[in-house]
């Protein structure tokens, strides 16, 4: 061991995080230790907390959303150098021999290890990644700004893209990953239609803020039909308000991991061959495009920083809709 870490530490589901010191873990065969610079506080993390995703592995350090320095490198390990900053995503590790990773799909992996949920993740000082799934990031700049785009940013990619060549998009929870996502599509030529908390004036100002083209309570009907949605906020009732925004032949995707019920509802607003889809994870192809695509046409993040230890509140203000952007650690 070398050295002392400090990690947040989730006992049991819906108790505060606990500050704990640990011995610096070793790593493995494959493996990297990395110095976290920043770490994205993310939905998901939210529903590992409030014991929404079951069976977590506890106790577990969560935060899947790593900006890092490598600090040791594991046995055969190539491709990576001392000091190298890195990014970990969510996709911590797949078992490369299920048909879903033989065929491409290793987001659907049978056997995954999952980022700050089945394995310790980045609400540390230091913490340890198979180094197959770590990306090279830029060397400058701000790694608080980084970290949103290793979730908030490749889901929202891998929901744009399931919009195939939607022009008129309509995003419903205007938040981490929606704001990566119209800056994104208004790069692309698309049109963005922000659906916010009714009465989220901040909300609705931000997201015209960023490009959208028109802003409102996700409780109202967009001025036109859409192409496509995209519901980030895990809100089942969204799901039939969508469908009804949504013309002929329009796709309704659902970008995040966890929603309440849907509600029952008419035939009528899947008809005319509307689909209704989720997103499932992501795949390291999505990462090397996205964390290509994304300083070549500008994203801004826009982040709030909180100390390490000041986890506890960076959650609560994600939970009681408090932010504007996304939350970053910053040990």
């Amino acid at each position: 061991m070398s050295g002392v870490m400090r990690a947040m530490v989730l006992r049991r589901p819906r108790t505060p995080l606990v500050l704990e010191q640990r011995p610096s873990p070793e790593p493995g065969p494959g493996e990297l230790r990395l110095r976290v610079e920043a770490c994205g506080v993310c939905r998901t993390d939210l529903h590992v907390v409030d014991g929404e995703l079951e069976h977590p592995r506890l106790p577990i350090v969560p935060g899947h959303e790593i900006v890092g320095r490598v600090d040791a490198i594991g046995a055969g390990v190539t491709g990576f150098s001392s000091g190298e900053r890195v990014g970990v995503p969510w996709l911590g590790h797949t078992c490369g021999c299920c048909a879903y990773c033989e065929s491409g799909r290793e987001n659907l992996c049978d056997d995954p290890l999952f980022t700050g949920y089945t394995r310790d993740g980045g609400y540390a000082t230091h913490v340890i990644a198979d180094a197959s799934y770590c990306f090279p990031l830029p060397e400058d700049g701000d790694a608080a700004a980084l970290a949103p785009l290793l979730c908030a940013g490749l889901i929202g990619w891998r929901s744009l893209k399931m919009t195939g060549e939607a022009r008129a998009i309509g995003v419903y929870g205007f938040g981490a990953a929606a704001h990566i996502v119209a800056q994104v599509a208004r790069a692309q030529g698309r049109r963005i239609f922000a659906f916010v908390r009714p009465g989220d004036e901040a909300a609705r100002i931000f997201a015209l803020s960023l490009g959208a083209v028109w802003a409102g309570g996700s409780d109202e009907a967009p001025p036109e039909q859409l192409d496509a949605a995209i519901i980030f906020a895990p809100v089942g009732a969204l799901v039939p308000r969508a469908l009804a925004a949504v013309k002929k032949g329009g796709v309704v995707v659902c970008g995040g991991i966890h929603m309440s019920d849907i509600p029952s509802f008419p035939y009528s607003l899947l008809w005319e061959e509307r689909r209704l889809v989720s997103v499932a994870n992501l795949t390291r192809d999505d990462a090397r495009e996205f964390l290509a695509l994304a300083p070549a046409v500008g994203v801004d993040t826009h982040v709030v920083r909180y100390p390490l230890a000041e986890a506890n509140r960076a959650l609560g203000d994600l939970r009681d809709g408090r932010l504007q952007g996304a939350a970053v650690l910053v040990p």
